[in-house]
């Protein structure tokens, strides 16, 4: 039998500077960028990123043009107009909200309620990282898919109208424009998770937060008409419609327009990500 090894072999074959054992593999000080590798494992690995980001791209591409060819079969040539082509994408991206904005908070919630924001706050304690990368690769996420649901949306809608291609400043709102504004939007979700803590508690408070202000505003627009015309003009759906100039009476009147919108959304994440940032500083995982 061969004898074993004496007692602190490894020391004497790697003597250090104490004569201790070196670890040949080299030791260097984490940085954001090594965050942002581990969130984008995290959030690739897991189920709820399929399914939540396959009904995003069911929902702006299918159902535009489900919207496009109906309008396409049922209307004459006169009818169409390249100025209203990109409008008809509006409708699924709305109802993509939903996905982007539950996706972003379980992005953070789901780890707070299976116990591994303990894991990831220890190999990483520096929190203010964390949250800020996993704002960054959900926000990257977000932006690259709407990008290319937007634009091949908007091309399909231009060929199966058959009208001439509209203008390059409605191209960029209704593609560049509205990918920040959903990207932004996740984040704000993220944010919001972050806050919470608790999933179904932030996924129904954001979603209140898209679609409270439209509602309130129908029924206050006859009894209190400044206050319903300031929830349905500063509404998330009517920012967002404010991108397709298209839209006509949805995006009329005083209120912002496309870019004004974005800087809106823009505020209110910075203010959301400052409270989450505080929050987790100040209190246990």
């Amino acid at each position: 039998m061969t004898a074993p090894y004496p007692p602190h072999a490894a020391q004497e074959r790697e003597p250090g500077p104490q004569g201790g054992y070196v670890s040949p593999i080299p030791v260097r000080r984490a940085h954001l960028g090594d965050a942002i590798v581990s969130e984008w494992t995290k959030i690739r690995s897991v189920r709820s990123t399929v399914w939540t980001l396959g009904g995003l791209v069911l929902s702006v591409v299918g159902i535009g043009l489900v919207i496009v060819w109906a309008v396409a079969s049922t209307s004459i040539d006169s009818d169409r107009s390249s100025s209203t082509t990109l409008s008809f994408g509006f409708f699924g991206v709305l109802l993509g909200t939903v996905c982007v904005v539950t996706l972003g908070v379980l992005t953070f919630s789901s780890e707070f309620s299976t116990g591994l924001i303990r894991t990831t706050l220890t190999a990483c304690p520096s929190r203010a990282r964390v949250l800020t990368a996993k704002a960054t690769v959900y926000f990257t996420i977000v932006f690259t898919l709407m990008l290319a649901l937007t634009l091949v949306t908007s091309v399909l809608q231009v060929v199966i109208l058959d009208t001439s291609s509209p203008p390059g400043t409605e191209w960029i709102s209704s593609t560049v424009g509205v990918s920040l504004y959903m990207a932004l939007l996740g984040v704000l979700a993220q944010a919001l998770g972050a806050l919470v803590k608790h999933a179904a508690g932030a996924i129904t408070a954001m979603l209140g937060v898209v679609l409270l202000p439209l509602v309130l505003a129908l029924f206050l627009i006859s009894s209190l008409e400044p206050v319903g015309e300031a929830l349905l003009t500063y509404s998330i759906p009517s920012q967002l419609a404010s991108f397709y100039p298209g839209l006509g009476s949805i995006d009329s009147g005083p209120g912002p327009g496309a870019w004004v919108s974005l800087w809106i959304v823009l505020v209110v994440t910075a203010l959301a990500m400052g409270g989450a940032y505080t929050a987790l500083d100040r209190r246990d995982a």
